[in-house]
């Protein structure tokens, strides 16, 4: 893409409105634009991100075992009372009429609607386990919303429900979803540790929050430092193997973890001193088994091998996309702006044209994006008429993970410069080395 055919409203100064640096820098950068209050439009730069974080998490829950499929923005009241959280909800919940004056409302989750959908189709054992999610839009009238899009009305989702016969296999969709969560957020660059979460009414330990460090988070969290160590799975995980993937659930909730309302002081008292870690954190997933808590009130039975009717036993699981770029910046970028892990960055390179309208840098700019482009590379060519130190200021805002530079001395040497946006890392290539340089880096 040539950013002189680009639309990138680049702010200068910071935004009087923005009070953490996520939303201030995606504002900067031109990743959002605020509509009203706690919605924002994703710009193209931000839609690019949100595409790519979409897509890891789609093949994460896809390689997990769970199943796409998309339901309504819109949800019926009458589904809402079968649960009994209809008139429980609260004011977060945007209550509608349409011309019917049937009761209306803008779903802010999707356990009852799921369920339905569950009940209407899955009457027998045989038919699961079944793990059901899909990537929509909810809306929560918060009564403050904040920091961007990190805390917004209207915001993006990924949730998952799954059903089982019984608690059993719950527990194995469960640890499914636990792993699947920390390979999700490892592709994109995050140290996300899973930490025990309330689990309210329905009791038991299954239930975590998976939580990453960043000076400005929300939260207090206390955790023991052996988290810092532990390996992800790789891609070969078997999620076919409940033994193997729940030793790799043991291994990960084994050390202490917890945020601030589920802290217990005799258990942290125990650690080591020199082995303690209290940081502020960042929730960027949620995990949560709750059994029969709507099957039962909405009739969601299959029947069992013994020939008996059974409510199942369902878990929900959570992934916010939009809150989830505010997190990456949390957690990745200086004081000149973003850094972009690669996985997510909208371009892989950025090409800058140090003096656009020069004949051979224009030739040797053209001859790289066209190279690069047909190698599979996201490019972002500044081809402007912008002075070098706005090119520059733009190019590490943006925080694409590479910078190819490229200006008259340079070309008249044959030569190109590289700069690692991550490293500040800067190195000079033959201008014929630097495809093969970004196949291998990029």
């Amino acid at each position: 893409m040539r950013l002189s055919r680009y639309f990138l409203p680049i702010l200068k100064e910071n935004p009087r409105e923005a009070e953490i640096i996520s939303h201030r820098l995606m504002l900067r950068a031109g990743m959002i634009r605020q509509q009203g209050q706690g919605s924002f439009t994703m710009l193209p730069l931000g839609k690019r991100v949100l595409d790519k974080v979409c897509r890891i998490i789609r093949e994460e829950q896809d390689r997990a075992g769970a199943l796409e499929i998309l339901m309504p923005t819109i949800q019926s009241a009458e589904l809402w009372r079968e649960s009994g959280r209809y008139d429980a909800y609260g004011k977060e919940m945007l209550r509608i009429k349409d011309r019917q004056e049937r009761e209306l409302l803008y779903g802010p989750t999707n356990e009852e609607m799921v369920t339905e959908i569950f009940r209407s189709y899955v009457k027998s054992y045989k038919d699961l386990p079944l793990n059901l999610y899909h990537i929509q839009w909810k809306f929560r009238d918060e009564v403050r919303p904040r920091f961007g899009v990190m805390r917004g009305r209207e915001f993006l989702m990924k949730d998952a429900y799954s059903f089982d016969l019984n608690y059993e296999g719950a527990k194995a969709a469960y640890y499914r979803m636990f792993v699947s969560y920390l390979r999700t957020f490892t592709r994109m660059g995050l140290k996300a540790i899973p930490m025990r979460a309330d689990t309210g009414p329905i009791g038991g330990d299954l239930s975590h929050e998976f939580i990453i460090l960043a000076e400005t988070g929300e939260s207090q969290v206390f955790c023991h430092k052996d988290f810092l160590d532990l390996t992800v799975p790789g891609e070969n995980v078997d999620f076919g193997n409940d033994s193997e993937i729940a030793d790799i659930v043991t291994h990960w909730t084994t050390p202490y973890a917890a945020t601030d309302e589920m802290h217990d002081e005799a258990a942290w008292g125990q650690i080591a001193e020199g082995d303690r870690l209290s940081a502020r954190g960042i929730e960027v997933g949620h995990i949560f088994h709750f059994g029969e808590k709507y099957s039962k009130p909405m009739n969601a039975k299959v029947q069992g091998p013994d020939g008996k009717e059974h409510f199942v036993s369902m878990g929900s699981y959570g992934i916010g996309p939009t809150r989830l770029i505010a997190a990456i910046i949390e957690a990745s970028h200086d004081d000149n702006g973003i850094i972009w892990p690669e996985s997510v960055a909208p371009f892989d390179i950025g090409l800058i044209n140090m003096k656009a309208g020069d004949a051979q840098c224009d030739r040797v700019c053209d001859d790289l994006y066209a190279a690069l482009t047909a190698a599979g590379k996201d490019v972002l060519y500044d081809d402007t008429d912008q002075r070098p130190g706005g090119k520059f200021a733009t190019a590490d805002l943006i925080g694409l993970p590479w910078q190819l530079i490229v200006g008259p001395r340079g070309v008249a040497a044959g030569e190109i410069e590289l700069k690692n946006r991550r490293t500040g890392e800067r190195e000079t290539l033959p201008v014929a080395a630097v495809a093969k340089r970004l196949g291998a880096a990029a």
